[in-house]
């Protein structure tokens, strides 16, 4: 992966294919009593229209129990939660497992100390599915 500018993203590395770095995600999450809101295959749309795109998923996750709290105190943060993660394979072959940092939505949507707790557990959960 070419080096990629502090945007506030982690990548983590995943031994397996974006299909299933995304049922092993699927599994933590249902195991942590999460919501799967949506998942969105970029690069199957794209097939679909005849373009080609290297393997690229999105999924939407979360708990409104969690998040509420969170964007009623910073309703700008409404535009990042619920959490996603993207599944992707950069050109040469490896697989990554991205995400917003807590800290760098805490910082985006002046998120108040007291409640990042809701979302600072996200990176435990992604790394559980890519061990």
């Amino acid at each position: 992966m070419a080096s990629l500018p502090d945007n506030g993203l982690i990548h983590l590395r995943s031994p397996y294919s974006v299909p299933e770095t995304l049922k092993r995600l699927q599994s933590v999450l249902q195991a942590k009593n999460l919501d799967v809101f949506a998942q969105v295959d970029h690069s199957g749309e794209a097939e679909k229209v005849g373009l080609k795109m290297r393997p690229t998923q999105l999924i939407v996750f979360g708990s409104p129990k969690a998040g509420t709290p969170l964007m009623v105190a910073s309703p700008t943060l409404a535009i990042d939660l619920p959490l996603k993660a993207l599944a992707w394979e950069d050109a040469d072959g490896q697989v990554w497992l991205s995400y917003n940092s807590p800290e760098y939505l805490k910082q985006r949507h002046n998120v108040p100390d007291e409640l990042v707790k809701n979302i600072a557990g996200v990176g435990a959960l992604l790394e559980k599915a890519v061990e």
